[in-house]
């Protein structure tokens, strides 16, 4: 991809673009010097990246999905697929009062803010609306369903789905067939992308 293939930023700019890597022409990304890509990643149009975020290899960041944290961190592994509308979120402002909120306000008026990274293991598949708050570690191989509120109070196990507000175990997902077609892949065994 051309490095002019972007309206909002200069792709050359990204800390690292992957090799196969697909940014959208639509992506805003605020801070692209804090920004990694993975190799053969993407991410789809009208998505919003205004925190440092490491993407790894051969994951997803779909369509109209927000990743935000001003000086936070989230940190996606491989194989990873965040469906369209998600919001991963970093660092936001504590609404039981204290100060004014938001990021039009001067420091010395502002309430406290929560900043904690965020960070999504291999396998993780996100369902459409997943909503995840800062300070969340979702373990390798955890989906979610449509709409599911992940906080740092929930209590995720490898290889399990969630759904629900708040994110409740539904039931276990199969790893083996996940990891051997991942380890394919990586192994210059697999195929073309779909």
């Amino acid at each position: 991809m051309k490095s002019s293939d972007n309206i909002f930023f200069d792709l050359s700019a990204l800390k690292f673009l992957g090799p196969h890597a697909i940014v959208g022409k639509t992506v805003r990304v605020r801070k692209p010097e804090r920004v990694s890509i993975g190799e053969h990643s993407i991410i789809d149009d009208f998505t919003y990246i205004s925190c440092a975020l490491a993407l790894g290899r051969y994951s997803h960041v779909g369509a109209n999905s927000v990743l935000i944290g001003g000086d936070g961190r989230i940190a996606i592994g491989d194989f990873v697929n965040i469906a369209p509308g998600c919001r991963l979120i970093c660092a936001s402002n504590d609404y039981a009062g204290g100060g004014l909120v938001g990021p039009a306000i001067p420091a010395e008026y502002a309430g406290k803010s929560i900043t904690a990274d965020v960070r999504l293991e291999d396998h993780v598949l996100l369902g459409a609306g997943t909503v995840i708050l800062p300070g969340v570690r979702v373990p390798e191989g955890v989906s979610t369903g449509a709409l599911t509120l992940i906080t740092e109070k929930t209590k995720l196990e490898p290889w399990t789905l969630y759904a629900g507000t708040p994110a409740r175990p539904r039931r276990r997902r199969e790893s083996k067939a996940i990891l051997d077609a991942a380890a394919r892949l990586m192994a210059g065994k697999g195929g073309t992308p779909a």
